[in-house]
């Protein structure tokens, strides 16, 4: 090879080492390919977004292949855990030791225990373990199944209240996680579900006549358009004025609650007959959504429908030009903007769908939940909780699928470690509260359970790219 010397030892000189670049920058290209000519051509003062697209390109171009090696084990891995889902696990196991210290400082036996914890340390973590599995024991059991039972369909019966109880948060939460993944805020879940809730019990106990199921439907209906309509003045006041969906969604939060609360005020509006409580009547039961296992278990087929909304968003995000431009909206206005995209539209659909969505929730409470009449608090803090189901889910509809019904089963089971153990249903809250804060800090939980950082390229890696020769020998030998 010109311009080496061969070795005593008549092997072939080695390469010498690229150094690494500093700061972490990208290798320079090579001047005969065509990235090399297209970044000379563009001027990036003129279209800054076409170059910037250009460096990206050259970027993914020069990283280096890990090699068929024993490293593509450790580089799987590295794949696998640096995904939300590996955040979002480690929140909950978080959030759940911090609940275990808070169930062991306010635990009677505990308290009684510690006094004496160097003379018999035996004793306190005995009382420890008891209060944690105890607790967390009853929360299964109250969630999940209830190995006490006298029979399976007993067993089972916690279960399917939990899924009673994640219906409406999965819907919900589909509709702030499709606001997210569009770059939009949806904080008026309250007032979107009370607007449905309004409209679909005003037609299940307002109209008469009509038989099952197309009575059902028209409920449903309308309390979808009604969610839709409610979110769509955010979305249309964002398109045409700038005006911040927070703010806006927060403040139609107040108008629908007050609306609602002088509708159930009324005589003759939304009140019941004869009755001074702001209550409505009871749904007619051509309006009432139908048990899906039977009468003995509280699951409705609001459940069904809310597996078909998470089937309906993953199409609609991964399978449509219309969330291909819900999602480029939320990765870049602007760039979406140059590409062609009305982001104006699309900020007002996506907002109407995810208005939608939460308004079917809306439709389950009335319908499904609560029959007998329903009042001012009927959204039952759903809308918030499904801000949190959305952040748990990464704002993706199986994600928000699980989210919710893990939800679901601390609402479930919160009750009924209360009823077994004393324990106070707030340490439920505690624990959700938790999980948000944790996935609110991806780096804390990272750094924690030493997760490696999504994008980031091992040093092994780099290493590798810089001792590999920077080109081909030709066929005579020559470099």
């Amino acid at each position: 090879m010109s311009g080496e010397t061969p070795r005593p030892d008549g092997r072939e000189p080695e390469p010498e080492a690229v150094p690494e670049p500093a700061g972490g920058q990208v290798p320079d290209v090579d001047p005969g390919s065509p990235l090399a000519e297209a970044l000379e051509t563009v001027d990036a003062q003129a279209e800054p977004g076409l170059a910037e697209e250009l460096e990206q390109e050259v970027a993914r171009e020069q990283t280096p292949v890990v090699a068929d090696t024993g490293a593509r084990w450790r580089d799987a891995f590295r794949r696998a855990t640096s995904g939300g889902w590996a955040v979002a696990l480690g929140a909950i196991v978080l959030a759940v030791i911090a609940g275990s210290i808070l169930i062991i400082v306010t635990d009677e036996r505990v308290q009684a225990a510690a006094p004496y914890f160097f003379a018999r340390p035996a004793d306190t973590l005995a009382a420890v373990g008891q209060a944690v599995g105890g607790a967390y024991s009853a929360l299964f059991q109250g969630a999940v199944y209830n190995f006490g039972a006298d029979s399976f369909a007993v067993g089972i019966r916690p279960l399917t209240q939990t899924l009673t109880n994640a219906t409406p948060l999965i819907a919900a939460g589909l509709g702030v996680a499709l606001a997210f993944r569009a770059g939009l805020f949806n904080i008026g879940g309250q007032g979107q579900m009370l607007m449905a809730a309004t409209a679909a019990g005003w037609i299940g106990f307002g109209v008469t006549g009509l038989p099952f199921p197309w009575h059902m439907l028209l409920c449903v209906v309308a309390g979808v358009a009604a969610g839709a309509l409610w979110a769509g003045i955010a979305g249309l006041l964002k398109a045409r004025t700038g005006a911040h969906e927070v703010i806006v969604t927060i403040m139609l939060n107040y108008v629908a609650f007050y609306l609602l609360s002088y509708f159930l005020a009324t005589p003759g509006l939304m009140q019941a007959p004869g009755s001074a409580n702001p209550k409505t009547p009871p749904m007619a039961e051509s309006s009432v959504l139908p048990p899906l296992l039977g009468d003995s278990y509280n699951l409705h087929w609001g459940f069904v429908l809310s597996l078909a909304a998470v089937v309906y968003v993953w199409w609609l995000l991964n399978r449509s030009s219309t969330g291909f431009s819900f999602r480029a909206v939320g990765e870049n206005p602007k760039a979406a903007r140059v590409a062609g995209i009305d982001v104006s539209r699309a900020t007002v659909y996506v907002m109407l769908i995810a208005g939608g969505l939460v308004g079917l929730a809306g439709a389950q409470q009335v319908l499904g939940t609560v029959t007998t009449g329903f009042g001012a608090d009927i959204d039952a803090g759903i809308g918030f909780d499904a801000i949190t189901v959305a952040l748990l889910g990464g704002s993706s509809p199986w994600g928000v699928l699980g989210a919710g019904i893990l939800f679901g089963g601390f609402k479930a089971g919160g009750s009924a470690m209360q009823a077994a153990e004393g324990i106070p249903i707030e340490i439920v809250l505690v624990v959700q509260s938790l999980i948000v804060l944790f996935i609110a800090a991806p780096p804390l939980v990272r750094a924690i359970f030493r997760l490696p950082q999504p994008d980031r390229v091992p040093r092994t890696r780099r290493r590798r790219a810089a001792a590999a020769p920077t080109t081909a020998p030709t066929k005579g030998g020559q470099a």
